[in-house]
């Protein structure tokens, strides 16, 4: 039997190689699925959107399936119901046609088996779903070195990027961040990078957080060679993601590429220190195009060090960032100083400050924050709603603003 004109015994192989210990035996569809996906990470580039919207519209096995039969354009625009994408699809299929060898997809599983990697799916528990806020620019899959239960921590996170040449200035501030943000049960996500990333990276260590690193190359090399050791850190007690599979190499557009996730995974992104043309400015694009909240710390005037932070206080609306409680406001919102106390009981008041403006939370986890029981957490939502300070969203609650 085959799938993709490879032996399904192969395919099964190579997929089984990427799964957890332990993990249930996968069946037949289910080989196809996860080697459709795994194979989306090595025949486009990062971010394609093109081949990002044939997944969307057709799902990654039969655009697989499609490209493997060598389909015509006619063929793409009838299985897609339009003509205008498909004249994009063949444009991708130049791009990634060259690619399509069954060598090169089985090698990107048995090397990722090699240096301990794990497929990660749209289908699998712990896939990050506000990775799916990037639309067709979004990764088909996720090569993780560590551990995938990490990434839940990332529903409540702060990316701390930066400049590679920091100064003093930007690390001390960095670290003060990172150890805030650990004291507050924030997540920290970087880039792994030398300069601010590495000092957020360690920072976070430090403090006994969770700290996630994304890279722009495949995990079977880290980059750069001198965060080795970091990197193993980070993988040891969280995880180390990269849609690229191994063998691939870091590049520029691949750093430009890796900094939407970024952006995408956290829930607020705060540039700490940066030069007019570091790479971070655009990991801040992409937030703020996501509409992501968005930070920036200032700094001295004639350092050249702050240009970029300084631009985007001007240009991009970012927030002022002084210490962690200020990141922290751009997830959950302020403290409303304007609703006195004694208007609302001692419950209110508790659960007022557990919402978040952003991020819908349940019943259930209100109950933890709050150290209440879940029938008052819901009768003092009840009370909230009446007064206009709360409100229902999807199978949660949120801060009114």
């Amino acid at each position: 039997m085959t799938a993709f004109r490879i032996e399904l015994a192969l395919l099964r192989a190579a997929i089984e190689s990427t799964l957890p210990p332990g993990a249930p035996d996968p069946s037949d569809a289910e080989v196809r699925e996860r080697f459709a996906a795994g194979a989306w990470t090595v025949l486009p580039e990062p971010g394609d959107g093109v081949a990002g919207l044939v997944r969307e519209r057709l799902g990654a096995q039969r655009s697989l399936e499609l490209l493997v039969e060598g389909a015509s354009a006619a063929t793409w625009a009838r299985e897609l119901g339009d003509t205008e994408a498909a004249r994009d699809v063949a444009a991708g299929l130049a791009r990634w046609q060259p690619r399509l060898a069954a060598e090169r997809i089985l090698a990107a599983f048995t090397q990722g088996a090699a240096f301990g990697q794990r497929l990660l799916t749209r289908a699998d528990e712990h896939w990050p779903d506000a990775l799916d806020d990037l639309g067709p620019h979004a990764p088909a899959a996720l090569w993780v070195r560590g551990d995938t239960a990490a990434l839940a921590a990332c529903e409540r996170s702060a990316a701390l990027v930066g400049s590679r040449a920091s100064s003093g200035y930007g690390e001390l501030v960095t670290g003060q961040l990172a150890a805030g943000l650990v004291g507050r049960r924030f997540a920290v996500v970087s880039g792994g990078a030398y300069g601010i990333d590495g000092t957020a990276h360690r920072a976070t260590l430090a403090a006994g957080g969770t700290t996630v690193a994304v890279l722009a190359g495949g995990l079977d090399r880290f980059y750069p060679a001198g965060h080795e050791e970091l990197l193993q850190r980070v993988a040891r007690t969280a995880c180390v993601i990269a849609e690229a599979p191994s063998g691939v190499p870091p590049t520029r557009w691949r750093f430009l590429a890796r900094n939407r996730l970024i952006a995408a995974l956290a829930s607020v992104t705060v540039v700490v220190e940066a030069g007019s043309r570091s790479g971070s400015i655009n990991t801040a694009g992409h937030a703020a195009a996501l509409g992501r909240p968005l930070g920036a710390v200032p700094g001295p005037v004639t350092s050249g060090s702050s240009t970029g932070c300084h631009r985007l206080l001007r240009e991009y609306g970012a927030t002022v960032i002084e210490r962690a409680e200020h990141v922290v406001e751009l997830v959950d919102g302020p403290i409303d100083d304007s609703v006195p106390l004694d208007a609302l009981s001692s419950d209110e008041v508790r659960v007022l400050d557990a919402l978040s403006t952003r991020a819908a939370r349940a019943v259930d986890e209100l109950a933890v924050r709050t150290g209440m029981a879940p029938h008052d957490v819901a009768a003092s939502l009840a009370l909230l709603e009446l007064g206009a300070r709360a409100a229902e969203r999807g199978s949660g609650w949120v801060r009114s603003s």
